[in-house]
């Protein structure tokens, strides 16, 4: 276990005498990846946040039982993890619609309205950091907290605590109050799972490869063909066995003649603009749609962008405005609308 700093000693000293300015200095740090550990248990950031906050109520009021035993980062998991679990419990499991139903017919009208609760949620770069390590973007991408999500949650719970928090097979014991032998037992469950539903190379592997420019040059093409309605640049980008999806639709395309089909007879009959922004660790594109009404273009959709080598395999288009809203205030630099 990693010494104390001089300076978290008096900081936990104080917030135990009731010092509240002290534990928000204390928890500060942890504050960011403590977030995204409860996204990647729970898939929701509206839900995520509700989760932090709960941990951090918790850890203030049980400040007093924090006996230095374990790091305090490692206790702050161990409530975050619990409490992820808790909230679990109360919730449908979330996915995405390729994980859910069978792709549209060529030429079906998009439909099929679920909830959104039952979907996986896009998640701000911003909340991530600039600093965050390669390994914990790997963790937020779509395709890797989807397949989490096929995970029952100890098994989801133990698998992040092992591999992407790094704690100890018997600090992760002690965190979810179980053996050394259930944690291994639950971990090399959860690896054949994430093994079989995972990506064969993650987007952080493909977009070094690719490099920054490369991977501007790409976004910057398909925001212009799609402002410029032109269905073929669009089709141009994709991979032969490209995907659409819009949650909450459970409505998906599957194949460049389904999305061709899709995109001449709905969105590219409508006008729009577009902003590259970042959400799971990928490229992303925020679209406003023009509104007749305001003369303005409002937000419609997250496009999150899968890309496969210098093409696009996935587009995840996120509709509705509670994601809209909640993804554009947590990122804090993306309008409300756009008047030119």
């Amino acid at each position: 276990m990693a010494m104390a700093r001089p300076e978290d000693i008096s900081l936990l000293a104080a917030a135990r005498a009731g010092d509240g300015p002290a534990f928000g200095l204390l928890v500060e740090p942890h504050r960011r990846e403590l977030h995204a550990h409860c996204y990647r248990m729970l898939a929701s950031l509206h839900d995520a946040e509700d989760a932090l906050q709960e941990t951090l109520l918790r850890a203030w009021r049980g400040l007093a039982r924090f006996e230095g035993r374990s790091s305090l980062r490692t206790w702050l998991y161990a409530i975050a993890t619990n409490t992820c679990l808790r909230a679990v419990e109360r919730r449908p499991p979330r996915t995405l619609p390729l994980g859910a139903v069978a792709p549209a017919t060529i030429g079906e009208v998009p439909g099929r309205p679920l909830v959104e609760s039952v979907w996986i949620e896009p998640y701000p770069d911003e909340r991530l950091g600039p600093d965050v390590a390669y390994e914990q973007r790997e963790a937020v991408e779509l395709a890797f907290v989807a397949a989490l999500h096929h995970l029952a949650p100890l098994q989801r719970a133990v698998l992040l605590l092992r591999q992407v928090v790094g704690l100890s097979a018997r600090e992760t014991a002690t965190a979810l109050e179980t053996s050394v032998a259930g944690v291994n037992s639950a971990l090399q469950r959860a690896r054949k799972v994430i093994d079989e539903r995972g990506p064969t190379e993650s987007q952080q592997t493909t977009l070094r490869t690719l490099g920054d420019e490369t991977r501007k040059d790409l976004v910057r093409r398909y925001m212009a063909a799609m402002e410029a309605a032109d269905v073929d640049a669009v089709i141009e980008l994709l991979v032969e066995d490209a995907t659409w999806s819009m949650p909450p639709l459970s409505t998906w395309y599957s194949g460049l003649d389904a999305i061709r089909v899709f995109l001449e007879e709905h969105p590219l009959r409508l006008r729009w603009r577009h902003m590259p922004t970042g959400a799971n660790g990928q490229a992303a594109v925020l679209c406003y749609l023009w509104d007749d009404t305001d003369a303005t273009f409002r937000p419609y959709a997250l496009d999150v962008l899968t890309f496969a080598g210098p093409r696009i395999a996935a587009i995840d288009a996120f509709l509705g405005r509670k994601v809209l809203d909640e993804f554009r205030a947590s990122s804090g630099s993306l309008p409300a609308e756009i008047t030119t």
